[in-house]
C-alpha cells in the first residue's frame, strides 16, 4: 500500500505550482475598458430603475443627482395610466406568431440551402441576408401605401384592411428578422453529418421527414438562442407599431409608453418606472433561457 502511494505523492510534490500572470500593462488597459463598457451599458439601466423609484416632487425639488423620495406610487399610476395589462396582450398577440412563424420559414429556407447542392444556393442565401442589410425606414412609404390597400377578412382585422391590424405587424416582423435565422441556420446545418441524411434516405424518410424528424431535433439548441434573441427584438420593436397602427387599443406595449407623456408636460419619473415594466418581460425570458442561449451560441466553437 505505502509503495503504491509513495510515487503518486512524490508526483505531487514536485509538480511545479501553478503561478500567477504578471499584470501586464495591456491586461490593465483591457479590464479597464471592459469595466467602462460594461458600466456603460448598465448606468442607463441603473439610471432608470433609481429614478422610477423617486417621486417627482422630490426630484423637481433637489434635482435627479439625489438621494431621497422613495416610493412606488410611480409604478402603480404608470400601470393604469398606460393600461399595460392590454397591451402587454396585444404584444403577446404579435410576437408569438411573429417568432414561430420566423423560425419556421427560416429553417425551411436553411434546411434547403444545407441540404441541397443546387447553383441558387449561395444567390438564395444572399438574397434573405442582403434584406438586413436595407434600412427599414426606406421602406416606410411603399409599405404604409400597401398596408392601406391590401384587404383583409372582417374576422381577421376589424379595419379590414392589413393596415391597422396585428397581422400587419406580424408579417413585418417576419420579412424583417427571416434574413438573419436564415443566415444562423444554415451555417448550422451545413455542420450536420451527411450521414444522417443518407441512412435516412435508405430506410425511405422523404424530404418532410428528414427536415421535421431529423434536422430539427438536432437544430434545438441554435432554435432556443434565436427564440431568445427574436423575442427581444420583436417585442421591443417600436417603429412599425407606430406608424402601421391608428388604433390606441391595438397597440404593443412598448408603443404604449407614448400614453405616458403629456402634451405639454412628461414626467421623467413616472417614464422610467413605464419603462422598466415593459422591460421586465424580456429579462424573464432571458433567464429562463440563459442556458439554452448559451448553448446555442457556443455549439461549434470547440470544433477543429
Amino acid at each position: 500500500m505505502s509503495t503504491a502511494t509513495t510515487p503518486r505523492a512524490a508526483d505531487l510534490a514536485a509538480a511545479p505550482r501553478r503561478q500567477r500572470r504578471p499584470l501586464r500593462p495591456q491586461r490593465v488597459v483591457l479590464h479597464a475598458f471592459l469595466i467602462a463598457v460594461a458600466l456603460g451599458w448598465l448606468f442607463p439601466i441603473l439610471w432608470a430603475v433609481l429614478t422610477s423609484l423617486r417621486s417627482y416632487e422630490y426630484t423637481a425639488a433637489n434635482g435627479y443627482v439625489s438621494f431621497g423620495g422613495w416610493t412606488l406610487d410611480n409604478y402603480v399610476t404608470a400601470w393604469r395610466t398606460a393600461e399595460f395589462g392590454q397591451h402587454f396582450l396585444n404584444s403577446v398577440y404579435i410576437t408569438v406568431p411573429a417568432v414561430l412563424l420566423t423560425l419556421f420559414l427560416a429553417s425551411c429556407v436553411a434546411f434547403v440551402i444545407a441540404r441541397f447542392s443546387w447553383k441558387v444556393n449561395i444567390v438564395l442565401l444572399g438574397l434573405f441576408t442582403a434584406a438586413n442589410l436595407l434600412p427599414q425606414q426606406a421602406l416606410l412609404i411603399p409599405l404604409f401605401r400597401l398596408f392601406t390597400q391590401v384587404p383583409l377578412p372582417a374576422f381577421m382585422s376589424d379595419s379590414e384592411l392589413l393596415y391597422d391590424s396585428y397581422w400587419g405587424l406580424i408579417l413585418v416582423n417576419v420579412a424583417f428578422q427571416c434574413g438573419f435565422c436564415v443566415f444562423v441556420l444554415s451555417n448550422y446545418m451545413k455542420a450536420l453529418p451527411r450521414d444522417l441524411y443518407e441512412a435516412a434516405m435508405v430506410d425511405g424518410a422523404s424530404v418532410w421527414r428528414q427536415y421535421w424528424q431529423v434536422t430539427m431535433p438536432l437544430c434545438r439548441p441554435a432554435l432556443a438562442a434565436l427564440a431568445t434573441l427574436e423575442v427581444t427584438w420583436i417585442y421591443n420593436e417600436f417603429f412599425w407599431a407606430t406608424v402601421l397602427m391608428r388604433t390606441g387599443d391595438k397597440f404593443p406595449v412598448t408603443s404604449s409608453l407614448n400614453n405616458l407623456r403629456g402634451e405639454f408636460f412628461t414626467d421623467n419619473n413616472l417614464v422610467s418606472a413605464g419603462s422598466v415594466l415593459v422591460a421586465i418581460p424580456t429579462l424573464v425570458i432571458f433567464f429562463l433561457l440563459q442556458k439554452q442561449f448559451v448553448r446555442g451560441l457556443t455549439l461549434g466553437a470547440s470544433k477543429g
